[in-house]
């Protein structure tokens, strides 16, 4: 079998969907699946990621943060992408990362060329543009785009069964399997270290994520818990602001914003912090998205303070039950705050981070999600022609 993954991010590049798509690769290898991926050629200096696909890349345009974000950017990856697929080494199978335009140039060459693809509906990123205050009528085009793309798959992946509603919402009733989500425990483990009075934001922060309540919530915890730092280590759009809103409230000092870095050195930055902060802005019709992220910082042994509404708080009320691993509170400052204090206050003990980092080793391994996403792309291989 013979598999191409068309994605705009891929590892090394700092990001979850890179860790996602990667461990997919491995998995459909394991399979004895020949695996070539079609990317962007990654910022100077982070390496090459493959361990054994064939990774083939090409020039993109970033934005100042070195990041690959927006419909010019995505036209540019996207634009080369239907003549490298389309003359490409014919593939039984072609799986597709977001954007949905990503999706729809690969539908247009894989009905060209009779070969099935599958599609990951992680997100609906329509929703995610009408709730961040674009264009009603970019969001018009754009949903169009995004169900082209969705109707065109021969399956589709999701992290959740939220997303799948959503998906059949849309009139989309492509075949949806749920297969989850996780962290790749190769990177994320348990690794022992002294405990630093950092709380950590780790991942991009955007007006859908709701990061910039986190200033406010740790100013108020600092003003009964002096001493301790805010650190966001990635990028998103607002940090000037955060900034400014944080030397406003007396704590610039306390506050860092480092840039995007490697998952590797992300690991010790969990492995020293009391706890990682993750937030969902409360748009009433954004609730059904999942916040990825805390599954790293679990691997790590780190425990999570989540901030807002959904299934991400629902699942950490649920796995607090069988382990401590945080908490889930009220998307509110005075909530984060106490949150805050309650672990700065008992932060988790070296044998209970120990245990949060096997539990999800067990439970949510990357590598797990990877073989279910790969059985999905396996059938879809075993079928003949696209879907029309």
């Amino acid at each position: 079998m013979r598999v191409i993954i068309a994605t705009r991010i891929y590892r090394p590049e700092p990001a979850a969907a890179s860790l996602y798509l990667g461990c997919v690769a491995d998995a459909l290898r394991e399979q004895g699946a020949e695996v070539e991926v079609l990317t962007a050629e990654p910022v100077p200096g982070q390496g090459n990621g493959s361990r054994g696909e064939r990774i083939r890349t090409f020039p993109v345009l970033r934005d100042r943060n070195g990041y690959l974000r927006g419909y010019v950017q995505y036209m540019s990856f996207d634009i080369p992408l239907f003549f490298r697929l389309l003359f490409a080494r014919r593939p039984d199978a072609v799986f597709v990362e977001p954007p949905p335009t990503t999706g729809a140039v690969v539908r247009v060459v894989c009905a060209i060329r009779g070969i099935p693809y599958v599609y990951d509906a992680a997100d609906i990123w329509s929703d995610a543009a009408g709730y961040m205050g674009t264009s009603s009528l970019a969001v018009r085009i754009l949903r169009s785009i995004e169900r082209f793309a969705l109707r065109g798959a021969r399956g589709l992946v999701t992290i959740s069964e939220g997303v799948a509603d959503r998906v059949r919402a849309l009139g989309v009733h492509t075949p949806a399997t749920v297969t989850g989500f996780g962290a790749d425990t190769l990177i994320f483990h348990y690794a022992e270290a002294p405990v630093e009075r950092v709380f950590l934001y780790a991942g991009t922060y955007t007006e859908l994520h709701g990061a910039d309540i986190l200033i406010e919530a740790f100013a108020r915890f600092s003003a009964t818990h002096p001493g301790y730092r805010l650190r966001f280590i990635g990028n998103g759009s607002g940090q000037e602001q955060m900034l400014q809103h944080a030397h406003e409230l007396g704590i610039g000092g306390s506050v860092d914003f480092v840039d995007p870095v490697a998952p590797a050195a992300l690991q010790p930055e969990f492995s020293r912090a009391v706890a990682s902060l993750s937030t969902q802005f409360p748009e009433p019709g954004y609730r059904y998205a999942f916040t990825s992220k805390i599954y790293s910082s679990f691997a790590a042994g780190c425990p999570v303070i989540f901030a807002g509404p959904g299934p991400t708080g629902s699942f950490i009320e649920q796995a607090a039950q069988q382990i401590e691993l945080g908490s889930a509170v009220a998307y509110e400052a005075d909530a984060i705050a106490d949150a805050m204090r309650s672990r700065a206050d008992a932060p988790l003990p070296a044998e209970k981070r120990r245990a949060l980092a096997s539990w999800a080793a067990t439970h949510h391994s990357m590598g797990a999600v990877g073989r279910r996403v790969a059985e999905v792309i396996s059938a879809a291989a075993r079928t003949r022609g696209g879907r029309r």
